[in-house]
């Protein structure tokens, strides 16, 4: 999983003059907690994974990568719409991507807005009147 995220996030990482692997992969295993994460299965291999993670006033989406050969396939989208239809009666759901990553596209087609940035991070949130799973690949 941790490899998965330095493949994923690499050229991100790498455009913003950030990619060290060592921390790619340190700073995921700090942070993943195997009782929020989620594989996802294509075809019965393993192709990605996401976490989900509550809290008292919003829902953390996390760790969602996937394996680049899926990626514009309409995997993420799926994978997306089902969270979002799962945790339908939750908070507002909330997300982080890198700056100019591909990535917000997908989110903003469900809903997403962005709600404040930083130099590397652009943070997201779904409104909870926002529930419309949208999925337009």
């Amino acid at each position: 999983m941790a490899e998965l995220r330095s493949v994923v996030m690499r050229p991100d990482l790498e455009r913003l003059g950030r990619f060290d692997p060592v921390r790619v992969r340190t700073r995921f295993l700090d942070a993943y907690v195997p009782e929020l994460t989620r594989v996802i299965v294509v075809d019965g291999a393993d192709a990605g994974l996401v976490a989900v993670r509550p809290e008292r006033s919003h829902t953390w989406i996390e760790h969602f990568y996937l394996d680049p050969s899926l990626q514009g396939q309409g995997v993420g989208g799926a994978v997306l719409s089902a969270l979002l239809a799962e945790g339908a009666a939750s908070g507002p759901f909330r997300l982080n991507v890198l700056q100019g990553s591909p990535a917000r596209r997908l989110y903003e087609r469900h809903g997403f807005v962005a709600d404040a940035a930083d130099e590397v991070d652009v943070f997201m949130t779904l409104p909870r009147g926002d529930r419309s799973t949208r999925v337009v690949e």
